[in-house]
């Protein structure tokens, strides 16, 4: 292959809401439900389907300052995030493609630009947004589809082939290094890939992936990649949530106040299980959004991309504060459960005692 043919692919995800009604959202912007989507390339499809299919819209290009044009989309996720798909088309070398992806993902211009557009744009798109957050959390994952290439015999090239022929140039556009890695970086990059067919390839690191396929196989797995990051976006905004929520709930243990604190923890304790529950809740939507069913190899691809990208780090990061911040409401609970005890077990001595009082004011 002297000569690479696809695009360059920049997701960048903003968490913008609690949620995102998309039926309002479509009224807004003048779409009507789609069928459907992503038509996988597996015998059946329906194995595979977004529960609650985010909401696409075109818009115009976004121009750099090097004069550099990238085709735009957004897409509307229910659970908050808001997906800006950056697309430019490439045809060159693999020395040409390294520096490339490189300067695609070392260039700041991009990431300036993306936010700009992404909150100009829902400005006036702020009656579909449930409890709009005031701090944005992002993600940024780049992707690199190189088109199958077809041999003078009319073979494809193997995806076998690629990797012996160009596996260090594959690591490189990974990693979006310009130099060379080290044999031992370059095969823990290329552990993280797989392939259904002999001519289809898929590697993923932490930040970006290369793919190799045609137009149509390769347009699901960039899906999932997607759905993986806005995953990883909610999960760093539980995580967030719930090291505040614990800080206060240490800071109040803390305090201590005696006994008139710990007739107060019924409310702090409450309002701690509200949220432990609330993001119970959000957790269980985000992991639901999209279905595998029965079908393994978008699962597997999916799980890969998720432990790359960090999403099952921060999971069990949120997991661990959620059993926590439990453990914490038991606490509390039972603190307030001893002083109620203990108000009506005074209650009833003064009674007992009013009673004495009064016989022997009687006698």
């Amino acid at each position: 292959m002297t000569t690479c043919r696809g695009c360059f692919r920049a997701l960048l995800l903003y968490d913008v809401a609690d949620e995102i009604r998309l039926d309002v959202l479509r009224e807004l912007i003048g779409v009507s439900p789609p069928g459907r989507k992503p038509e996988f390339k597996l015998p059946a499809p329906v194995y595979v389907r977004f529960e609650r299919p985010p909401v696409v819209e075109a818009t115009e290009s976004i121009n750099l300052s090097n004069g550099e044009s990238f085709q735009a989309r957004l897409k509307y996720f229910d659970y908050g995030v808001v997906s800006l798909e950056l697309e430019r088309p490439f045809q060159g070398g693999w020395d040409e493609l390294i520096r490339a992806t490189n300067r695609w993902i070392e260039q700041p211009e991009i990431e300036q630009k993306a936010g700009q557009f992404v909150r100009k744009r829902l400005e006036s798109l702020t009656r579909a947004l449930s409890e709009p957050y005031g701090d944005w959390l992002d993600e940024v994952y780049y992707t690199l589809h190189v088109q199958q290439v077809q041999l003078d015999d009319n073979r494809v090239l193997s995806a076998a082939e690629l990797l012996a022929s160009n596996g260090s140039a594959i690591a490189q556009i990974v990693r979006g290094d310009l130099n060379p890695l080290s044999a031992s970086e370059e095969r823990e990059v290329l552990g993280s890939s797989m392939s259904y067919y002999p001519t289809d390839l898929l590697v993923v690191g932490w930040m970006a992936a290369f793919l190799y396929d045609t137009t149509e196989g390769a347009a699901p797995t960039v899906q999932l990649l997607e759905y993986a990051n806005t995953q990883l976006l909610e999960y760093r905004r539980y995580d967030d949530v719930l090291t505040r929520v614990l800080k206060r709930a240490y800071d109040s243990l803390e305090h201590g106040g005696g006994f008139l604190r710990r007739w107060r923890y019924a409310r702090e304790a409450t309002h701690l299980n509200t949220l432990r529950l609330d993001i119970r809740e959000l957790t269980e939507r985000t992991d639901n959004a999209i279905k595998f069913l029965s079908d393994m190899f978008y699962a597997r691809a999916y799980q890969l991309a998720a432990a790359k990208i960090g999403v099952n780090d921060y999971r069990h990061l949120v997991d661990e504060k959620l059993r926590t911040a439990g453990q914490l409401y038991d606490f509390m609970v039972n603190e307030f459960r001893q002083a109620r005890g203990f108000v009506l077990e005074l209650l009833v001595v003064i009674m007992i005692l009013i009673e004495i009082l009064q016989a022997f004011r009687g006698h």
